[in-house]
């Protein structure tokens, strides 16, 4: 699963629930042997869809130059990061380690872009509204 990781979703999920589930079962389980069973059951579909969202609603926003497009892709990140690129369950020396490894940086790196893009936004924000207003001479 690359590229088209959440095309065709359907009733089922689509491929991106299928890939999901064991990584959304893990994270299932981690959190009720941390929390205890008061934990709800997390439906792999509504990840897909979060995702979706967040990834589409993202992307769009950020077109525009848009701060909240930055935070929604930021969002995303964290949460997916973690379960679409697991490099940790495979061993240093196979193939998949290494493109999973590579998948990964490349998403904290595209993390640390949308930061520097916020904190970018935000200094040019503050430096225009610090600036004077020239006040107008009286005669």
């Amino acid at each position: 699963m690359r590229f088209c990781r959440f095309n065709d979703f359907g009733e089922d999920g689509g491929p991106a629930a299928k890939e999901l589930a064991p990584k959304v079962a893990g994270l299932q389980d981690f959190l009720v042997s941390k929390l205890g069973t008061g934990i709800p059951k997390i439906d792999v579909r509504h990840v897909v869809a979060a995702f979706m969202a967040l990834k589409g609603m993202g992307g769009l926003l950020l077109v525009f130059g848009s701060i909240t497009g930055a935070v929604l892709l930021i969002c995303y990140l964290i949460m997916a990061t973690p379960l679409l690129h697991d490099f940790s369950h495979f061993n240093i020396g196979e193939p998949q380690y290494f493109i999973v490894l590579q998948e990964f940086l490349q998403c904290l790196a595209f993390l640390g872009a949308l930061l520097f893009f916020v904190g970018m936004k935000n200094s040019i924000n503050r430096r225009l509204t610090k600036k004077k207003t020239p006040k107008s001479k009286t005669t």
